[in-house]
């Protein structure tokens, strides 16, 4: 019902307030439609999720049939059972590549159909378990690459996920009096004072306060309410391209997250496993022990963002901290190889760092 008075409302400036409630209101009742009611814990997804292994975890996403399956089994050589039939993968396969020093799982998971938001075909099981990786792969059939796009966006969207997105830069603090407190910092082409405390009493907030830092529209406002979106970087995988023209070849790599690779005769591979890596964004340190050269066969992974001495230490034991005195880096973070840095200095890819204990 919502969704139809939504799509009979003209867009104004004078309707702006009330399409915002709406809104509103429709992510409010999908939150609920997601979150299962009550009741015993083992029955929502039954053995679904894979144990999270190596550095990172890659799904793959997409229609029934359109080679998920022939991909994971070609890029890590385990077998996942592959038919001319559709559903033939009925639960999640993992497999493991090593590339660049790093494991990467990835996760073949079953294929989602229209509806698979509101519980159909297990769905919410698989895009469950999507919200868990590091990067997705939407698989798409190359003859009929929009359609399935759109509509894979749109199964995603509607379940919290929010693919090659920036969180939205708006500060929300929940008071315990003092009413709503409306800042912009910049031009506001949707949001105003009113549109925004009608969405917050929407939530059944009435003190908070609201910094809009950027050019933000409704549907930003409710994420950062909702609080529960994950933002995931996104590649399409345009699948079968033995069966199209160079021409359209030649478009097709024209658009944006988009690589054109055939699973079957193992075409553009690596290619693709370039641009999972650049989407990635992990930092590889490599660990030198005193008095002998690094070793640079097995680095240690960290994540973009979390690449302090610090994180370092953490990752191969929790202890390790307590004991650091110093640490010794060489490579392109510090000015003099090697440098004496501190738990806090932050690393780049490919340094190399020897820790000196106390």
């Amino acid at each position: 019902f919502t969704v139809t008075l939504m799509a009979r409302t003209q867009r104004n400036k004078a309707t702006a307030h009330h399409l915002g409630l709406l809104k509103a209101r429709l992510a409010k009742l999908r939150r609920e439609l997601i979150t299962p009611k009550g009741g015993s814990a083992g029955a929502t997804g039954e053995g679904f999720d894979v144990a999270k292994t190596g550095d990172a975890r890659i799904g793959f996403v997409g229609f029934p049939s359109v080679g998920k399956s022939t991909l994971l089994s070609n890029l890590a050589g385990v077998y996942s059972e592959v038919a001319a039939y559709e559903f033939t993968t009925l639960t999640t396969v993992p497999g493991v590549i090593r590339y660049k020093g790093a494991k990467i799982q990835l996760l073949d998971l079953p294929g989602i159909i229209e509806g698979a938001k509101d519980g159909k075909g297990r769905g919410r099981q698989v895009i469950a378990v999507a919200r868990t990786c590091n990067l997705i792969l939407i698989v798409l059939d190359v003859l009929k690459p929009l359609g399935h796009k759109k509509l894979i966006e749109h199964e995603l969207e509607g379940f919290g996920i929010r693919l090659n997105k920036q969180p939205p830069n708006i500060g929300f603090k929940r008071k315990d009096k003092g009413g709503i407190n409306f800042t912009a910092t910049c031009a506001q082409s949707e949001l105003d004072g009113d549109t925004v405390k009608s969405i917050l009493a929407e939530y059944k907030i009435h003190n908070a306060d609201i910094t809009l830092r950027s050019d933000s529209t409704a549907d930003d406002l409710i994420d950062v309410v909702e609080g529960n979106r994950v933002y995931i970087p996104c590649i399409y995988v345009l699948n079968k391209i033995d069966q199209i023209s160079i021409e359209e070849l030649d478009i097709i790599y024209k658009v944006p997250h988009c690589v054109p690779i055939s699973a079957h005769h193992r075409w553009n591979f690596d290619d693709l496993l370039e641009k999972m890596w650049d989407y990635l964004r992990l930092v590889r340190i490599y660990t030198k022990p005193k008095g002998q050269l690094p070793d640079y066969t097995s680095p240690v992974v960290l994540p973009d963002g979390r690449t302090a001495v610090e994180d370092f230490c953490l990752k191969i034991h929790k202890n390790l901290i307590k004991e650091l005195k110093y640490a010794l880096v060489w490579g392109a973070s510090v000015k003099h190889n090697p440098q004496k840095v501190g738990k806090d200095h932050v690393m780049n890819d490919e340094d190399v760092i020897q820790l000196v204990k106390k």
